[in-house]
């Protein structure tokens, strides 16, 4: 199976989905959205299930590698940086489509259930031992973990003022910390 063109597909889903929703879609809804058949997508992606497995995997893969990026920095300029990329308006439509996929995908055997999760640790343990800070894996969960539940008070229309004010009060707890 061509990377390239299953990586291309992945991406118009993507852009289709954000734009319009996937919960309540067939797959052949989601395949006409993004342009294309839903053969195109049972070929590249197996399922319906396999096709949320994938956008969920691509989703937190470049925030992810976002975080990477900006390692150099201290944990507060890396948290802040990050917190403001992943609440950002322009990314918003995407942060509606990961918590739709998560929910979806919870419900699913196949995948153990922390695997939204276990690869954040890695990448923030990663980064925080190339940063020379000690590895706390239980407060990086708790860092996945407050992000996630403050994103989603924003997609629920809590004032975005309030919910940047607890995310700094969440920085400063985490800097008494390290």
């Amino acid at each position: 199976m061509p990377v390239e063109a299953r990586e291309a597909l992945l991406a118009k889903v993507m852009t289709a989905v954000a734009k319009d929703g996937l919960a309540d879609r067939s797959l052949r809804e989601i395949a006409a959205s993004a342009g294309t058949s839903h053969r195109m997508l049972i070929y590249h992606f197996g399922s319906r299930e396999g096709l949320l497995a994938a956008i969920v995997a691509a989703m937190e893969a470049r925030q992810r590698a976002a975080m990477t990026a900006m390692a150099g920095g201290t944990p507060r300029e890396v948290m802040t940086a990050l917190w403001r990329q992943v609440s950002s308006d322009e990314l918003r439509p995407f942060v509606r489509l990961f918590f739709e996929v998560f929910a979806l995908s919870s419900r699913s055997e196949a995948e153990p259930r922390d695997a939204l999760t276990a690869p954040w640790l890695d990448d923030a343990s990663a980064a925080s031992s190339a940063a020379g800070l000690p590895v706390d894996r239980a407060a990086l969960r708790l860092g996945v973990a407050v992000s996630r539940g403050l994103l989603l008070d924003l997609l629920a229309g809590a004032p975005r003022e309030e919910v940047d004010e607890a995310y700094e009060v969440f920085v400063r707890l985490y800097e008494g910390t390290v």
